[in-house]
């Protein structure tokens, strides 16, 4: 299951501007940087771009000998736990974690520090580097989406600050089945307006 949204270029971009769209992982609480998941581009004035926002998610971890496991979809709730079998290392479920709201990832390894990734639809949403043993990587999204015009962005790849930080809309998905995603403004010249993102023709579930 997932929403259906559909990104509609009614601006007055002269620039080829790329659009980025990301989640914020709010179980951490100092700013850490976000991955862009989707990146539009060449998305001209008057074209539209569908794309889908799965409600679940995978994860997946690699560890420091560069290995990476499968993306096991998970749930808000549940502990995943990468450990050392006899096959290598291996991240496996480890039932419930401490917070329902969460997904999980403990480093159960004797020795050498893991990242921890979320994926939405194949792609890149989150990343946590450099957990040691017995440490966890805790994510938690809310059902929503940011959004905004950024140039030099590649998907899949942890933004910097100050892109981020020009990034303020912020739309739910709380309940949607489908929607359009609307751009307005820009342009050249003094009488250009900001960029402005709006949910049209919105679809409840």
């Amino acid at each position: 299951m997932g929403v259906q949204l559909n990104f509609i270029n009614n601006s007055n971009d002269t620039n080829n501007s790329e659009v980025v769209i990301f989640q914020k992982n709010v179980a951490t609480n100092f700013d850490e940087l976000s991955v862009a998941w989707q990146v539009i581009k060449y998305c001209g004035q008057g074209d539209n771009h569908p794309f889908t926002f799965p409600m679940g998610m995978q994860v997946g971890a690699s560890d420091s000998y560069g290995n990476y496991t499968p993306q096991l979809d998970a749930q808000n709730g549940e502990l995943f736990q990468m450990s050392l079998t006899t096959s290598g290392d291996r991240l496996v479920r480890a039932g419930n974690g401490s917070s329902s709201r969460e997904v999980q990832v403990l480093n159960a390894l004797p020795k050498g520090a893991i990242n921890a990734s979320c994926y939405k639809d194949g792609k890149l949403l989150a990343i946590k580097t450099s957990i040691a043993p017995q440490q966890k990587a805790v994510f938690e999204f809310k059902p929503t989406i940011w959004i905004g015009v950024a140039s030099q962005v590649v998907q899949g790849q942890v933004m910097n600050s100050a892109i981020i930080s020009n990034i303020n809309t912020e739309l739910s998905l709380l309940g949607i089945a489908s929607a359009d995603i609307v751009m307005t403004g820009g342009g050249p010249g003094a009488n250009s307006t900001p960029f402005a993102f709006n949910l049209e023709n919105i679809v409840m579930c």
